[in-house]
């Protein structure tokens, strides 16, 4: 059935619509039009959407499905579960996966459960180097035609350089990114915190900033001369957003992410050892976190990614130094990146240009209200106020910091393919 979402103040900065109009979306699930006001014959579903926003589908580009190996901390139908219930139509999911997405039948697996989870759309990236080893590269070419759009040994750095530079060689000839997780791993060692005052206090081992910022220039200078595409994951530091914006200035072909949680947290959060503060690379100082803003507001950074990493209970109430690294993130993205337009930090286009455009363009993925393409929009109610809960969660594991926590926005309505796939 055809189906009209009416009133709502649609914003789509590819194709510069900003105001109230009606989405037309035709019986095959098609966007057929964005007009001021359209027709409404007997035979039309009309969603009122007055007073919400109305959006392309978000996309993330970094979240953990866990599936191949640990279902019992999200499946691919439950992440996907999450990721419509948090407005993002789109996930991009790391290969830290058991067996690792090093090989096409595990790309196909990802695939095929995508597919009967019919939520989502779920965009696999496939490992750079054999097991995340970071000694031989994966079958890149083989990984890209089975579906993978990017490779990341997320969860490693690519230590050796020769390693990198091959991979970064290797992938221009697809035109594919690479994305890192730039951490010096011989710097960071076996800390588990932000070095600074507060891990000083607490007596727990720091990882300098200078860990982050070594190798994110490493990987920017490696993509130069490679005329490859570089994309840097969870920038955290000041020092990453300051090279990666002299990086781009010399026209390195860099994107990079921030997350909610370094732009909303610091790391004097972590508090008396709570764990569920515990982050890689971890939650940075004051200074830091108004660096990834500002990143954030002036194109420096390309996207927000929610490196949504859910853990069982077991792996989080234990000791600081014992406990797993990651948060989940896709259901608080979307109204932690709305207090960044509400405090005036970003604009409302601004924000929904890195939940939508930015994160696309880095990976060349579908986008946008477009004529004739797939009607993928996220509906967002800008004002709703309540506190998260975790009664809230779609998420199999419930690892955030942010229960308890005042919300102001949230998605009211996900639409996939021109299906409803969540409402609230």
């Amino acid at each position: 059935m055809k189906t009209i979402i009416r009133g709502g103040r649609v914003i789509d900065p590819v194709r510069d619509i900003d105001g109230v109009r009606d989405v037309i979306i035709d019986d095959d699930g098609r966007l057929a039009g964005v007009e001021p006001a359209a027709d409404s014959p007997r035979d039309v579903e009309v969603i009122d959407a007055t007073g919400f926003l109305v959006l392309p589908g978000l996309i993330d580009l970094h979240v953990h499905l866990r599936e191949p190996g640990f279902e019992q901390k999200e499946t691919i139908a439950t992440g996907a579960r999450a990721a419509v219930a948090g407005g993002f139509t789109a996930v991009c999911c790391m290969a830290n996966t058991n067996p690792v997405n090093d090989h096409v039948s595990v790309t196909r697996l990802i695939l095929d459960r995508a597919r009967e989870a019919n939520l989502a759309r779920v965009y696999p990236l496939g490992a750079v180097t054999r097991g995340l080893a970071g000694e031989v590269l994966a079958e890149m070419g083989e990984l890209r035609d089975a579906g993978c759009v990017g490779f990341s040994d997320d969860g490693r750095c690519v230590m050796v350089s020769s390693v990198m530079r091959n991979a970064l060689v290797y992938a221009r000839t697809f035109d594919v990114p690479i994305a890192v997780h730039a951490i010096d791993e011989t710097l960071a060692g076996r800390a588990v915190m932000h070095e600074g005052e507060h891990s000083m206090r607490l007596g727990l081992s720091g990882v300098p900033s200078a860990a982050e910022d070594f190798m994110v220039a490493r990987d920017c200078v490696l993509a130069r001369h490679a005329g490859a595409r570089l994309h840097v994951q969870h920038v955290s530091t000041k020092g990453a957003v300051e090279i990666i914006r002299v990086a781009k200035g010399y026209g390195v072909r860099v994107t990079a992410e921030g997350t909610p949680h370094h732009f909303t947290l610091i790391d004097e959060d972590v508090g008396d050892y709570d764990t569920y503060f515990k982050m890689a690379p971890p939650l940075r100082s004051a200074e830091d976190r108004e660096a990834v803003i500002e990143g954030l507001a002036d194109g420096t950074l390309d996207a927000i990614a929610t490196d949504h990493a859910p853990h069982e209970s077991l792996v989080k109430d234990c000791e600081f130094e014992n406990a797993a690294n990651g948060i989940i993130g896709l259901e608080t993205a979307l109204p932690l990146s709305w207090d960044l337009v509400r405090a005036g930090r970003l604009s409302v286009r601004r924000c929904v240009e890195l939940l939508t455009s930015g994160p696309a363009r880095a990976f060349d993925l579908p986008y946008g209200l477009t004529k004739g393409a797939p009607a993928d929009i996220t509906i967002f109610d800008p004002d709703a106020r309540y506190v998260f809960t975790a009664d809230r969660i779609r998420s199999l594991s419930r690892n955030t910091p942010f229960v308890g926590r005042d919300m102001v926005g949230e998605v009211v309505r996900t639409i996939v393919g021109g299906r409803t796939v969540f409402t609230r």
